[in-house]
This record gives C-alpha cells, structure tokens and sequence, in this order.
C-alpha cells in the first residue's frame, strides 16, 4: 500500500523531500506534481524500477517515450547530443515551463535507452519536482498519468490519484490540485521546430 505524502510546493519540506528520494532509491514508483499534470515517475538509473513504471503502463520499455525529470540544463549532454545555440537559446526562454522537448539522444543515455533516436526533456516549473531531482543527483523519468475513459481527463485531485494508483506505486504526492492539461510537445532537430501536441503553455514563442 503506497503512502500519501503532502508537501506544500511554495516551501518543499526538506525532510519529506529526504522521505521521497529514500523511496526513489530503493528502486520505488511514485506519483508527483508538475506544471501540468500529476506524473508517474522513477530514478532513472534504477532498471527495476524502469521496468515497474513500464509494465505498469502496458508497454515493453525499449518501447517507452517516458520523459526525463531534469533540474536544469547543465547535465544536457548526458543524455542529448550537442545541440546547436538557437537550440539551447529557445530552451534556456522556455524552460522551466510547461514544455517536453523532444531533442537527439546521446550516445550516454541510460543503457534501456541506448537505442532511442530522441528522447523527451522537461524542466517543470514546479518546486516540488525541481527539489526531487536536485536531492535525487539525477533526472526521474516520467509518464503523465490518466484516467482510462473515453474523453482520458486528467485526474486533477490527489486524493483521488491516491484511491486509484495506491496499490500500484509507493508513494504520491499530494503537492495540490494538479492541471488537467498535459505540457506541449515540441520537437527540435537540425535547427526545425515541430509542435507535435499543444498542451499547456504558448506556442506563439516558437
């Protein structure tokens, strides 16, 4: 049975945020605040937990276009090839934000992802998510999570996130109510910008 933990997003308590990444370390699933909506997310050098997350989902992990966590841009090469200057200017405007750029990935990608052509990066901007990934020394890898009706509205309410996944992961987050809406997917390669889901967040900037 997972754990509700409330964390309040204008001061991260230091010691819930420790309670998180002991979690995380121990190769745990958890469900956190972001800009937009509540995600799914686990240490992304943690393989038992990446194929949690992913047999959770239904799908095979090489298979997966999970998203990395990142607290901001200094550890880009890790997992993005080098990305010209317009590039890291756009990102640097956007970011944190409610946007997932879809970017090359590196040669050093975590080895499940070692064959991934490109993978998605996000900073978002929300304390909560940004501390976790500061504390945890490196990106969580994430999957928005929502509900399986016809119309797939966000769950908004973490409580209600808590009913209907405690028995699935370790721990969620109650960082407050959640949006509805997912972030925009904007792919960049060779310099070409390609808005591939308007989500939450402008698209008048690209």
């Amino acid at each position: 049975m997972a754990e509700l933990l409330k964390i309040f997003p204008e001061n991260p308590n230091p010691k819930a945020i420790k309670k998180v990444i002991e979690v995380l370390k121990k190769g745990g699933v958890i469900i956190y605040p972001t800009d937009t909506v509540y995600g799914l997310g686990c240490d992304i050098t943690n393989l038992k937990a990446l194929e949690r997350i992913a047999k959770i989902k239904g799908i095979k992990l090489e298979r997966s276009n999970f998203s990395f966590i990142c607290q901001d841009l200094s550890n880009l090469s890790d997992y993005v090839t080098q990305i010209d200057n317009s590039t890291f200017k756009l990102l640097k405007r956007t970011l944190p934000g409610p946007y997932t750029f879809i970017l090359p990935g590196a040669s050093t990608l975590p080895h499940p992802f070692k064959k991934k052509k490109t993978v998605g990066i996000r900073i978002p901007d929300n304390t909560i998510a940004l501390e976790i990934v500061k504390s945890l020394g490196n990106p969580i890898v994430s999957t928005s999570i929502h509900d399986e009706d016809e119309l797939l509205e966000y769950t908004t309410d973490p409580e209600l996130i808590f009913e209907k996944w405690s028995s699935k992961v370790d721990l969620v987050i109650d960082g407050g109510y959640g949006d509805n809406t997912p972030s925009t997917v904007v792919e960049v390669k060779d310099s070409e910008i390609t808005i591939l889901r308007e989500g939450k967040g402008t698209i008048d900037i690209f």
